[in-house]
Parts: C-alpha cells; structure tokens; sequence
C-alpha cells in the first residue's frame, strides 16, 4: 500500500472527498514555476510519487464528487486531459 492509502481511506466518510483527495485538487490549482517544482512539491507535501499522484488525479476527474467540490479545477484539468488524448 502507498504512503497516505490509509489515512484517505479514513477521512471519505460522509460520501465526500478525503483529506488526499482534496489536497491534490488544492495542489492542482497552484502554479508552478520551473521544471521539476511541482514533483518535489508532490513528494514533500502529499508524500507520493509523482506517478501514483498522476494516477490518483486522473481517477478523480472522473468522480462527481471532485466535481462538485472543485468544478472549476476539474473542467478545466479534464479539457487538458482530453486535448492530450485527441492529439494522440
């Protein structure tokens, strides 16, 4: 199990986003400058590896409740997400 698994399994309960949950969309919405800012900033701040991190976001653009919690985030990293899977 990854680093953090457990204690997002914890804080889902009342059918909201968990604790991880959120702090990746609040990561999202951050800007970063330079190469390599936003990875370590994965690492040290939510302690994932960025490819586990990318994994998890890519599965929460995909759940109605991020949605609801952040839709402006989330319409907005879905466009990039399927502009990138049309120019495939």
């Amino acid at each position: 199990m990854e680093q953090g698994d457990e204690y997002d399994e914890a804080a889902t309960g009342g059918g909201g986003l968990g604790r991880r949950e959120r702090d990746i969309l609040a990561l999202e919405r951050r800007g970063f400058t330079g190469p390599g800012v936003k990875e370590r900033a994965i690492r040290e701040e939510l302690g994932l590896a960025p490819v586990r991190y990318y994994q998890l976001l890519n599965a929460l653009l995909d759940d109605p409740r991020a949605l609801a919690h952040d839709p402006v985030t989330v319409n907005r990293l879905r466009r990039i997400r399927e502009t990138r899977r049309t120019e495939r």
